[in-house]
């Protein structure tokens, strides 16, 4: 469960009073997100989301992410529009933290994975940055090498032996990354979250997509591989090498890897598995007992990592 501020029907009519998107008829938690509170609320306008942002969310990035979506809808992407206010505010307190109310997005995520969804997939990826290169917004990754590393240092920490094989594993790749990281390299603004979560389809085809608060400016290459590690490798099949395929193809329609990039791709696969290692670890060595979310399982990018240190998936 993930509705970590509890909203009551008056405190979401006292929010809306603000608004000109018509009464509230009702109004449900969503239990699915792990990081920020979000309600469905159904007033006599329209559907809406209402989003309360939780700790991992700075509050002085809100404004980037705001601008990035209507940048990107502005451009005709499929992804929610942030609400203004009759101020003209978008970012808006209740309950002592900040909030957002944003247009639904028809769809739902996928249970199961086709190389149809990945072809969508790498066209959407291709479509985003296209848009995004020119962009000027800015703003710095602040899951970096150096916060991976700062990560795993604090990992180190516990006294708990059953994670030394991470760390043995995570202490070689991050040297090895470290000397290896490529630059200059093509950069826009990223969604860098791209998991299966973030992705709403109907008909096999992508409706839309959410949850920006992650997304920075960084390699486009960098986009490709934390999404082919999150859209091609199957929990218990291992690499699905159609899946890659299809989301290739789809990014090629609109778009295309230099040379740099595809010499580069090993590397940024290797990290973008590492990023998402130490987080999940951390997450488990550090889960409060009284935590509403299930940490996710690290060892699921321990095996993705170890295939990447083993194949090239450029020579497939």
């Amino acid at each position: 469960m993930a509705v970590f501020t509890k909203l009551l029907k008056e405190d979401i009519e006292s929010f809306l009073k603000n608004y000109s998107i018509g009464n509230l008829l009702s109004y449900e938690g969503i239990i699915e997100g792990i990081e920020n509170t979000n309600y469905k609320i159904t007033t006599s306008n329209n559907h809406y989301i209402l989003t309360i942002f939780e700790k991992r969310v700075n509050p002085s990035e809100l404004p980037f992410f705001m601008s990035l979506q209507k940048e990107l809808v502005t451009n005709g992407f499929d992804c929610p529009l942030p609400i203004e206010n009759i101020n003209g505010s978008i970012i808006n307190p209740i309950k002592n933290k900040s909030a957002v109310i944003i247009s639904f997005l028809d769809g739902k995520k996928l249970q199961s994975i086709l190389p149809i969804h990945c072809k969508e997939v790498g066209s959407m990826i291709a479509r985003f940055t296209n848009i995004t290169k020119t962009s000027k917004f800015k703003r710095e990754n602040g899951l970096n090498i150096e916060t991976w590393e700062a990560i795993f240092n604090k990992c180190k920490e516990t006294k708990d032996k059953s994670y030394d094989h991470y760390f043995n594993k995570l202490e070689h790749e991050l040297s090895f990354l470290k000397n290896n990281w490529p630059t200059n390299l093509p950069k826009a603004i990223i969604h860098a979250d791209l998991f299966q979560d973030n992705i709403f389809f109907k008909e096999d085809k992508i409706s839309g997509v959410i949850d920006f608060y992650f997304s920075c400016e960084d390699f486009i290459a960098y986009e490709l591989a934390l999404t082919i590690n999150a859209w091609c490798f199957h929990l218990t099949e291992g690499f699905q090498l159609k899946n890659y395929q299809s989301l290739i193809a789809g990014f090629n329609k609109h778009s295309s890897l230099n040379n740099d990039e595809i010499k580069a791709l090993n590397i940024l696969l290797r990290g973008a598995a590492v990023r998402i290692l130490v987080t999940r670890l951390h997450d488990k060595i550090y889960h409060p007992d009284d935590a509403l979310v299930i940490p996710k399982d690290p060892n699921d990018y321990y095996k993705i990592l170890e295939w990447h240190q083993k194949n090239n998936i450029t020579d497939l």
